[in-house]
C-alpha cells in the first residue's frame, strides 16, 4: 500500500448516511484529495422514541471509525480530525456513543457548535469563490440543523445555525409514508417564520448567495432535470415541485433525478426548509460543492503550515 511521503492533513466524517475520510496535502487543495475512503452508515434509521442511538448504530459507527482510521493510519497520515455530525451530536445518548468508540478504537469523536459549522462553510465557500465574489450568503441545510452565514471578507460576520434539518423537520412535522396538506402547510409556515427571523440580522447588502450541501444539491438537480442546469437552485422551480413530493412515498421519490434513496425520506421536509430560504434570501441559490469538511480541511491545512513556517522561525 503507497504511503504518502508529503505533510497530509485529513478529516473523518461521520454523519448519518456516511463516514468519509478525505486526506489532503498541507500545500495542497481539498478538490485534489490524495485519499478517500467511505464507508457507509444508515444512523437515521437506529434512533429510538427518545432518541437515542441503538446498539446496532453504536457498533455501526465504531466499525466505520476503526476502518476510516485505519486506511489513513496504512498510508502514513496521522493528523486526523475525527468529526462527528448532528446525527450524532444531538442524540440523547451521544455521550455513551463517543465514551464506547473511543474505548473501542482509541479514538475520540469531537464535535463542532453549529455556529462554528456555519463559520466553517462560510470559509470554504470564500476560498472557492475568492474576494472577487463580493459579499456573500451561505446556506447549508444538513440532516439536524440549517447552517446560515454571511460575510464580506475572509471570515463571517454574521453565522447562526437553526434547528431545520431535513431529518429532523421529517420527523417532528412529516412523519409517515404519506403526507397530508395540512402538515405541509404547517412545516411550511413555521420555516418560514424562523428563517425570517434569522435572516433579518444577516447585515450583508446584495450577496451572492450560495447553497453547501447535498440536500441542496440534490434539489438542484431535480429542479433542473439536466445536470448542465444544476449549478444553481431557482425558487419557481423548486416551489412547482414541492406539491409533487408530497404526493410521492419515499420510495417513489428515490426514482425522481437526483434524488438518492438514502435521501428521499426527507426530500420533501428538506424542499420546504429551501423554499423558506430561498423567499428570504431572493429567489436564487448557486450550489458551491464544498462544505464544512472542506472548511476543515483548509483550517487544518492552514494551521500545518502556520506550525511549520514557527519551526523554521525557532530553528
Amino acid at each position: 500500500m503507497r504511503k504518502i511521503e508529503e505533510p497530509a492533513v485529513g478529516v473523518l466524517d461521520v454523519g448519518s448516511f456516511s463516514a468519509r475520510l478525505v486526506v489532503v496535502p498541507v500545500d495542497g487543495s481539498p478538490r485534489d484529495p490524495v485519499l478517500n475512503h467511505q464507508t457507509r452508515l444508515r444512523l437515521d434509521r437506529e434512533l429510538d422514541d427518545r432518541g437515542r442511538l441503538s446498539d446496532r448504530g453504536t457498533a455501526a459507527v465504531t466499525a466505520a471509525v476503526a476502518a476510516g482510521m485505519t486506511t489513513a493510519y496504512r498510508h502514513g497520515v496521522s493528523d486526523i480530525y475525527p468529526l462527528a455530525t448532528s446525527s450524532i451530536r444531538d442524540a440523547a445518548n451521544a455521550a455513551d456513543v463517543v465514551r464506547h468508540v473511543a474505548g473501542e478504537t482509541g479514538v475520540e469523536l469531537r464535535f463542532l457548535s453549529g455556529r462554528c459549522e456555519a463559520e466553517l462553510t462560510y470559509l470554504a465557500t470564500r476560498r472557492w469563490y475568492g474576494a472577487g465574489a463580493g459579499p456573500l450568503l451561505v446556506l447549508d441545510i444538513g440532516g439536524g440543523t440549517v447552517e446560515l452565514a454571511a460575510g464580506r471578507g475572509d471570515q463571517a460576520t454574521f453565522a447562526r445555525s437553526l434547528p431545520l434539518g431535513a431529518r429532523s423537520m421529517t420527523r417532528d412535522w412529516l412523519p409517515g409514508e404519506r403526507v397530508s396538506a395540512k402538515q405541509v402547510k404547517a412545516l411550511r409556515t413555521h420555516a418560514l417564520d424562523v428563517v425570517t427571523t434569522t435572516l433579518g440580522a444577516a447585515d450583508v447588502v446584495d450577496p451572492l448567495v450560495v447553497g453547501c450541501s447535498k440536500v441542496l444539491q440534490q434539489l438542484a438537480r431535480l429542479a433542473g432535470a439536466r445536470p448542465s442546469r444544476c449549478r444553481e437552485l431557482r425558487l419557481d422551480d423548486l416551489r412547482s415541485w414541492i406539491p409533487r413530493l408530497a404526493d410521492l412515498p419515499p420510495s417513489k421519490r428515490a426514482k425522481l433525478p437526483g434524488i438518492s434513496r438514502s435521501r428521499a425520506h426527507q426530500a420533501l421536509a428538506g424542499a420546504i426548509v429551501a423554499e423558506a430560504l430561498l423567499t428570504v434570501a431572493g429567489g436564487k441559490v448557486a450550489i458551491c460543492p464544498w462544505s464544512t469538511r472542506d472548511g476543515l480541511l483548509l483550517t487544518l491545512q492552514d494551521k500545518a503550515r502556520e506550525k511549520a513556517g514557527n519551526k523554521v522561525v525557532a530553528a
